[in-house]
C-alpha cells in the first residue's frame, strides 16, 4: 500500500514508511487545510498530526482537497494525556478516524509517556489487530519507559518519536530500539533553531560542500542514519528545499563529523523534569470533531 515519492523504511511489520514526512505541530487551524493541500504538491506523502494540537480536522480536509489518492499519503497522529486509559483511548481512536476522514490511520503513538499508557496501548494493539491502524507506537518515551512497554506487551512498537537533531542525536535509545528493530522518529530537526542552529559552521561547511542548504544537510544526516524527519514550515519555498534532500549523499567521514556535534541533551525540555512533566499532563486535549 501506498507510493512514495521519498525514500522509505521499512517498519518492523513490513509497513514502509517514508523517511520524510510534513508535520503540523503549531500550524494553526486557519491555515493548516492549505499547507497540508502544498505540502502534498510538493511531493511529501507522510503527514504528521496529533489530537493535541487541534488540527487533525483541518489535515482530513486537506488530504481530500489534495487529490492524491489516500492509500499514497501516510498519516500519523497520537493520543494525548487525557485521553489515556483503555477506554478513553478506544474512543479517541475513533474521534481520529471521523476528525481524519478516513477509515484507517497509518501509524498511531502514544504521545506522551505519561497517564495510563498501558491502557492506552492495548487500546492501540487492539485497534492494531482491528485494522484501524496500520503502525502503532509511541512518542517522548526514554529508554527506562520504552523497555517496561516492551517487555510487557504483545506487539513492539513500530515508531518512537523524539526530540531528534545533530545536537541530539539520542544514541541512547537507538541502541535499545535496535534490538527489537522500532524505528526513530524526529521531532524538530532543527531543534526550533536553538544553540544557533542555522549558523552552525559544520552545517554551512558542508552546505557549501554539496551544493545544498545547512537546513537540508541537516535534515540528510538524519535520513541516512536511518531516522524518519518532519520539518514543519508554513512556506511552501521551505517546504520545496527541505523535501530536496534525496539526490545528494554525505560521505562517511562528514557523517563522522555530524555525528561529533552531539551534545546528547535535548534543547527544547526534558521529560524526566518534574515540572514538565506536571505541566505537560495538566494540558487538554482541544475539544474537535
Amino acid at each position: 500500500m501506498g507510493v512514495y515519492n521519498t525514500e522509505t523504511i521499512e517498519l518492523n511489520n513490513g509497513v514502509k514508511m517514508p523517511l520524510l514526512g510534513y508535520g503540523v505541530f503549531q500550524v494553526s487551524s486557519e491555515i493548516c487545510e492549505k499547507c497540508v493541500v502544498d505540502a502534498l504538491e510538493v511531493g511529501y506523502r507522510l503527514i504528521d498530526t496529533a489530537q493535541y494540537y487541534g488540527n487533525e480536522v483541518e489535515v482530513g480536509r486537506g488530504v481530500l482537497r489534495s487529490g492524491v489518492p489516500r492509500e499514497d499519503i501516510f498519516i500519523v497522529s497520537k493520543i494525548w494525556i487525557d485521553n489515556s486509559g483503555y477506554e478513553k483511548a478506544r474512543a479517541a481512536i475513533r474521534r481520529s478516524l471521523v476528525n481524519l476522514k478516513t477509515n484507517y490511520i497509518d501509524l498511531m503513538l502514544i504521545h506522551q509517556p505519561f497517564g495510563d499508557y498501558y491502557g492506552t496501548y492495548r487500546a492501540l494493539e487492539e485497534a492494531y489487530k482491528d485494522g484501524l491502524l496500520r503502525a502503532i507506537g509511541v512518542s517522548n518515551f526514554y529508554p527506562d519507559r520504552y523497555i517496561d512497554l516492551v517487555l510487557n506487551n504483545q506487539i513492539v512498537p513500530q515508531v518512537n518519536q523524539n526530540e531528534t537533531h545533530v545536537f541530539y542525536q539520542q544514541k541512547q535509545v537507538r541502541d535499545v530500539m535496535k534490538q527489537y528493530d522500532t524505528k526513530l522518529m524526529a521531532w524538530s530537526p532543527f531543534a526550533r533553531g536553538h544553540n544557533n542552529f542555522f549558523q552552525t559552521p559544520l552545517l554551512h561547511d558542508l552546505a557549501h560542500k554539496y551544493m545544498k542548504t545547512p537546513a537540508q544537510v541537516a535534515l540528510r544526516f538524519l535520513t541516512q542514519e536511518g531516522i524518519i524527519v518532519i520539518p514543519k514550515s508554513s512556506h511552501k519555498d521551505r517546504m520545496i528545499e527541505n523535501f530536496n534532500i534525496f539526490d545528494f549523499n554525505i560521505e562517511p567521514v562528514d557523517m563522522v563529523r555530524l555525528r561529533a556535534l552531539d551534545f546528547n541533551k535535548p534543547a527544547l525540555g526534558i521529560h524526566t523534569d518534574v515540572e514538565t512533566a506536571k505541566d505537560l499532563i495538566t494540558r487538554k486535549t482541544p475539544i474537535i470533531g
